[in-house]
């Protein structure tokens, strides 16, 4: 049985790119259900199509795709997978902070856009080290700072620390169960296990939590 086609939102005030996007994307199979040029419109039209993963630009018109990731995040509509430039460090921090499943730079090329968004559509994260490298150098104090303590490494397992070295590595599932020599059902439940322990809402969250973290327990 064939699995489905991920269902993808395409946001960008670019009407050129949105059309670049969906010919790249449609040709490898991916199913673009809809089109929205401002955050607003993002943001109806996740309500509306619940697609499996917004691809989202940071720079819109209106309100931004900051503060449409926080919406759609927060409301479940869909996952979140950022298409930034190097220039919106300060963008990338507060999609981050919002629940952002994956960020990718807008030069990615189609083999690496089409397997993020498949990857962000199976409920995994995508981190362009490129982007991450300079974001995460940025979000540990404000993430920290936010409502609570720093969260101590020291509560994961061992075995939960494998799993997020392997997650700060950008590895899949997958790519983690043959590292670790688990199943990919294991490697779930203890992504799942990490993530609640630092209060994480996304596995890019809990990479950016876990720079910031108390360092006794994970070395």
């Amino acid at each position: 049985m064939t699995a489905r086609a991920p269902r993808v939102l395409l946001a960008d005030d670019h009407a050129a790119i949105r059309e670049a996007l969906r010919i790249m994307l449609e040709a490898h199979g991916i199913d673009v259900v809809g089109e929205a040029a401002d955050g607003a419109v993002a943001v109806r039209n996740a309500a509306a199509l619940t697609p499996d993963v917004v691809l989202m630009d940071l720079r819109m018109p209106g309100v931004d795709g900051v503060s449409a990731t926080r919406e759609i995040v927060a409301a479940g509509w869909s996952e979140v997978l950022v298409l930034t430039s190097f220039d919106e460090d300060d963008l990338v921090a507060g999609a981050l902070r919002s629940g952002a499943a994956g960020f990718l730079l807008k030069t990615a090329d189609a083999a690496t856009l089409v397997d993020a968004v498949r990857r962000v559509a199976a409920g995994e994260g995508v981190l362009d080290p490129r982007v991450t490298r300079r974001a995460l150098s940025l979000i540990p104090p404000a993430v920290a700072g936010e409502e609570r303590a720093a969260p101590s490494l020291a509560m994961l397992t061992e075995r939960e620390c494998d799993v997020l070295e392997g997650m700060r590595s950008g590895l899949s599932n997958a790519q983690i169960s043959v590292a670790l020599g688990i199943s990919v059902a294991t490697v779930k439940t203890h992504v799942s296990n990490v993530l609640a322990k630092l209060g994480a809402r996304s596995r890019s969250h809990a990479v950016a939590l876990a720079s910031g973290a108390n360092t006794a327990g994970c070395s």
